[in-house]
């Protein structure tokens, strides 16, 4: 009896094994082929004949990253912006808006002067992505770099005033002096 229950007992760990090591090889097809797809789009971008685009999220981001960095940046803003406006707050769409932030970022670095603008949009999205992902380090990170790149003038809080300028008040019934 105890060697019937070993066998079984194994056997039922092989059919386990055999259910995760399909599922893995389904998701790796899957993988291949959306690689395929991207490669293919890739490729009509440079100039061969013109393929659908991606249906998964994933490969618009994929894709958009990639025309980011061939320097199609116009292609790219609009990638990322269709993925933001498909998914309200999902992964992707933070992780566009952080690609986004920091696209703007670098377009600001690379111009110089007239970088001020696109630094700005760069620090809107940023704050956009840490209004839903407060947790997200990175991009903390890259929006006080931002920061310190092109601060900010806060006209609600008044100057400081020196210390000799303070006003005095005056209460009735307490002397003047030093505090203790």
């Amino acid at each position: 009896m105890k060697r019937r229950s070993a066998h079984l007992l194994f056997g039922l760990l092989s059919l386990c094994c055999a259910g995760v090591a399909l599922e893995r090889g389904l998701r790796l097809r899957q993988t291949l082929e959306r690689n395929a797809q991207l490669v293919r789009i890739a490729a009509a971008g440079q100039g061969a004949a013109p393929v659908a685009r991606p249906a998964a999220r994933e490969l618009q981001l994929a894709l958009a990253l990639a025309q980011a960095q061939a320097g199609r940046y116009e292609a790219a803003r609009e990638g990322y912006g269709a993925l933001i406006q498909a998914g309200a707050r999902d992964p992707l769409a933070q992780q566009a808006l952080f690609n986004l932030g920091n696209l703007y970022l670098r377009q600001g670095l690379a111009q110089g002067a007239d970088a001020l603008p696109l630094i700005e949009l760069g620090k809107q999205r940023l704050r956009e992505l840490l209004r839903a992902a407060p947790q997200d380090w990175d991009a903390r990170y890259n929006l006080e770099r931002a920061l310190r790149l092109a601060p900010e003038e806060d006209a609600d809080f008044p100057a400081e005033q020196p210390p000799g300028a303070r006003p005095r008040v005056r209460i009735p019934g307490f002397v003047t002096g030093d505090l203790p």
